[in-house]
C-alpha cells in the first residue's frame, strides 16, 4: 500500500539532501514536489494545498541542529502533518452495551459483509467477547448465506429471519436473542446502498434510530480514492456514524482515502482491512501509517503480531535449547510455520525499518517458505532432530523427495547452521553480542 505516494515523497527530499539549511526557494521546490505527491495519491487539492502551507510555516525558519539535515527534519514536519491529517491517535471502538451493538453501513460492493465477519472474529479473538452476527440485508440472499459461511469459518452465531423483509424487526429481535443468550456484541451487517437513494438511506436512519447503536461504522473501498471519502460525507450528513472501515487498503497504492477521509467527515479511522483472510483487519493507528508512508517502517505493529503468534512457555523452551545448541530442524520448522500465521511476507518485512523500498520489487507469494519446508518434510525425523548427520548421500535423498536440487538443500543446511551459530552466540548473555557490536561503526557500549 502507499507505494506511489511513497516513493514520489522520498524523491522529493532528496531535493534538500546535502543543504547546509532551509531557505524559502529550496523549501518550496521540494513542497511544491509533496503537494503533486499528495495529488497524484488522489488527495483533493484543497488538502494538499492547505498541508503543504502548513508544513511551510513550520520548515521556515526553523534552525537545523547539529545532527539533523534539512532533509531530514522535512520529513519529521512531514511525518508530524500526516499523522495530524490522519487522526493524530486511534480512537478504540466502543464497546460499552448489554449488549454493544455495532451497525454497519455503506455503499454495494464495499466490503461490509466480510468486515462484518473480520469484525466479529478480531472481537472474539482479540476482545475475549461473544459476538452475535445478524444477518440484515434483506435484498440479497447470497449476503446471507456469505454471512452464514463466514460464521461458520470463525465460530460466531449467524441470526437470520427466513422470509422477513424488514431490516428493524430482524435486528430488534437479534438484539433480544443476543440479550437472552448472553452475546456481548451484536454486529448487524446491512445492504448496501447509495446516497441519492432516498429509501434506502430512510432505512439504515430507521436502523440506527430504533437499536441506538454503540457504534455506527461506514465501511469503504479504498481503492475508489476520493469518490471513497465523498461518498463517506454524503452518509456521514444523513447518518452521523462514529467511524470509517477502509477496506482493500492493501490494494491502493495511492492511499488518498486514508489520508483525506478524517480531514473530510471529521470522523476516525477506526478499521483497515488488508487482504482478503478472515484475519486480515488491522486497528489504525495514524502515527504507525504515516511511519510506512515515510519508510520508517512499523516495527511497533510487526511486535504485535509476533506476540500473537508465539507463546510465551514455547519460547523459553527454545531458548533453552539455543543455549545448548539444540535448536533443529523442527524448531526450525515450527518458527517458520509461526511466521506465516503472522500474515503476507512482504508486507512483513515492510514494517520493518529501511526494508519497505528494498522489498518493493522483489517477488514474494505467500508460499514463499513452500521449498523451504518440502526439504525439510523429506528429512527424516532423525535427521531433522540431529543436523549433523546430514552428509552427501542423504542430502542427495532430500533433494529428489522434496523436487529441488541439491544446490538448494545445501544452502538451506547453511543458512541454517549459521543461523544456529548465531543464536547461540546471541543467547550467550550480554557479554558475546556487545562484543560483537563493538566491531560495528557506531556502536557503543
Amino acid at each position: 500500500m502507499f507505494d506511489n505516494l511513497s516513493d514520489r515523497l522520498d524523491k522529493a527530499f532528496k531535493l534538500l539532501k546535502g543543504q547546509g539549511h532551509i531557505t524559502e526557494i529550496n523549501v518550496a521546490e521540494t513542497l511544491k514536489d509533496v503537494r503533486k505527491a499528495l495529488l497524484d495519491a488522489d488527495v483533493s487539492f484543497k488538502i494538499a494545498k492547505n498541508f503543504t502551507e502548513t508544513v511551510k510555516e513550520k520548515a521556515l525558519g526553523q534552525n537545523v541542529l547539529t545532527a539533523v539535515s534539512p532533509g531530514q527534519l522535512m520529513v519529521k514536519i512531514v511525518h508530524e502533518e500526516l499523522t495530524e491529517l490522519m487522526g493524530n491517535t486511534n480512537v478504540e471502538i466502543n464497546l460499552k452495551g448489554s449488549p454493544a451493538i455495532i451497525l454497519i453501513a455503506g455503499l454495494q460492493g464495499s466490503g461490509k459483509t466480510t468486515f462484518s465477519a473480520k469484525l466479529a472474529n478480531y472481537l472474539k479473538n482479540k476482545k475475549s467477547k461473544k459476538v452475535l452476527l445478524v444477518a440484515g440485508d434483506v435484498y440479497r440472499p447470497a449476503a446471507i448465506d456469505q454471512l452464514k459461511v463466514l460464521g461458520e469459518q470463525i465460530n460466531v452465531e449467524v441470526f437470520t429471519e427466513d422470509g422477513s423483509k424488514d431490516p428493524v424487526s430482524i435486528a430488534r429481535k437479534a438484539v433480544n436473542h443476543a440479550k437472552t443468550m448472553g452475546h456481548s456484541v451484536v454486529v448487524v451487517d446491512t445492504a448496501g446502498r447509495l446516497a441519492i437513494d432516498q429509501q434506502m438511506m430512510d432505512e439504515i436512519a430507521s436502523l440506527k434510530k430504533n437499536l441506538n447503536p454503540q457504534e455506527t461504522l461506514f465501511v469503504v473501498d479504498a481503492m475508489t480514492g476520493q469518490d471513497a471519502v465523498n461518498t463517506a460525507k454524503a452518509f456521514n450528513d444523513r447518518l452521523d456514524f462514529d467511524g470509517v472501515v477502509l477496506t482493500k487498503l492493501d490494494g491502493d497504492t495511492r492511499g488518498g482515502a486514508a489520508l483525506t477521509v478524517r480531514s473530510v467527515v471529521e470522523k476516525p479511522i477506526k478499521f483497515v482491512g488488508i487482504g482478503e483472510k478472515i484475519d486480515a483487519l488491522d486497528v489504525f493507528y495514524p502515527k504507525r501509517m504515516a511511519d510506512r508512508i515515510l519508510g520508517m517502517g512499523d516495527i511497533v505493529s510487526l511486535v504485535e503480531k509476533a506476540q500473537e503468534q508465539f507463546d510465551q512457555e514455547e519460547a523459553r523452551q527454545l531458548q533453552k535449547k539455543i543455549a545448548k545448541n539444540q535448536f533443529n530442524f523442527d524448531d526450525f520448522l515450527k518458527q517458520l510455520q509461526q511466521i506465516k500465521k503472522m500474515g503476507n511476507v512482504k508486507d512483513l518485512m515492510g514494517m520493518i525499518p529501511g526494508m519497505g523500498k528494498a522489498m518493493k520489487d522483489v517477488d514474494l507469494e505467500d508460499d514463499a517458505f513452500a521449498g523451504i519446508e518440502a526439504i525439510i518434510y523429506s528429512m527424516t525425523p532423525e535427521e531433522r532432530a540431529n543436523p549433523v548427520i546430514l552428509n552427501g548421500s542423504r542430502r542427495k535423498r532430500i533433494a529428489e523427495g522434496s523436487g529441488t536440487n541439491i544446490q538448494e538443500v545445501n544452502r538451506l543446511i547453511k543458512q541454517f547452521g549459521d543461523t544456529r551459530k548465531m543464536m547461540k552466540m546471541m543467547s550467550g548473555g550480554g557479554g558475546k553480542l556487545m562484543n560483537m557490536m563493538k566491531g560495528v561503526p557506531g556502536m557503543r557500549k
